[in-house]
């Protein structure tokens, strides 16, 4: 699990799962709020947190991913060890 935390935490890992939950989350709270923000003006606090939650969990997924991919590279990968 500690091994996780240091892939998952290492800076290309963050600014990978960043980019994704940008692109991602923007696309889903366009998909889920979008008329609610642009058209109708009517966001109450409940809907902001969970425009806030729409870029939280990519993040998690993408950082997920990639910190299990790069546990697996650096065992079994031919840059063992090198991460």
């Amino acid at each position: 699990m500690r091994e996780f935390f240091r892939f998952a935490a290492d800076t290309r890992t963050v600014a990978m799962s960043a980019k994704v939950a940008l692109c991602v989350g923007t696309v889903l709270a366009l998909i889920n709020y979008g008329d609610r923000i642009f058209l109708h003006y009517d966001m109450r606090a409940e809907d902001w947190i969970k425009l806030a939650v729409s870029y939280g969990v990519p993040y998690c997924v993408a950082t997920y991913g990639a910190a299990r991919y790069a546990m697996k590279r650096a065992t079994d990968g031919p840059l063992a060890g090198k991460w």
